[in-house]
């Protein structure tokens, strides 16, 4: 399909099929030398989200049937944080998270966000699963995901950006969402509280079951994100968050 005029003052929606006939996928392998350098190594109709300083990819990455058994798979394998470990600091307070929090990765990974620093525990075999998915996708590798299930509407995500440092500033953030669709909203950081310095509309999106949203560089230095709450919205949904965690850049 063809993009959406430039001159839309907010925001940029447009599909984008990375599929090739034969013809042009000789021609793309002459000019380069390698059909497998393409973007994506698994093409899959994407649909390009962008506004200032906001890029994102989006897809369903997963068929309804499978994305079902992905979610009933989860629902047995991932442990979640309790006690302390279920608690996030925001302005030196601290408060219970409004949803329940996992973190997997490779081994002795961890990651600190949100004044709390979490072990990976080891990947299990649908986080596996998904996490190959999605590099097959994406062609982006991961070692960290952090896992949030959200039990109905009632529990939500407030306003933040994923811009630690130890984070590899050229991998994305990948996002796959199963089970209830979600309303996911970002909001400049310009454009944030009563005195905000300029007027830029928020960009709303409907994360659907089996999707992936892919938060490119330089999203999170730019937009914050959230997932309000939905209070009509009975059902759960589990989002997993896979991130690229440098090492080098830990402590």
């Amino acid at each position: 399909m063809e993009r959406q005029n430039r001159r839309s003052p907010r925001k940029k929606i447009k599909l984008e099929s990375h599929e090739r006939t034969k013809q042009e996928e000789e021609e793309e392998e002459e000019e380069d030398g390698d059909g497998a350098l393409a973007e994506f190594s698994n093409p899959v109709p994407w649909q390009k989200i962008e506004a200032e300083g906001l890029d994102c990819d989006y897809a369903l990455l997963f068929s309804k049937k499978e994305a079902d058994h992905l979610f009933k798979q989860l629902e047995e394998e991932v442990v979640y944080s309790t006690g302390e470990e279920s608690m996030v600091q925001v302005f030196g307070k601290v408060y219970s998270i409004p949803r329940k929090q996992a973190t997997y990765g490779d081994t002795g990974l961890t990651y600190t966000y949100s004044g709390v620093t979490r072990l990976a525990c080891p990947w299990t075999p649908t986080l596996e699963y998904i996490r190959d998915a999605v590099t097959k996708t994406t062609g982006q590798t991961f070692n960290f995901v952090l896992v949030n299930r959200y039990k109905d509407g009632q529990d939500h995500m407030g306003e933040h950006r994923d811009d630690e440092k130890e984070l590899d500033p050229l991998c994305p953030i990948a996002s796959v969402s199963l089970g209830a669709a979600r309303d996911f909203i970002f909001r400049h950081r310009d454009a944030r509280g009563k005195q905000s310095r300029r007027q830029i509309e928020p960009v709303k999106l409907e994360l659907a079951h089996g999707s992936l949203l892919l938060m490119n560089s330089p999203t999170n230095t730019f937009w914050y994100h959230s997932l309000p709450a939905r209070k009509k919205i009975s059902l759960p949904r589990i989002n997993l968050t896979f991130r690229r965690i440098l090492l080098d850049r830990k402590k």
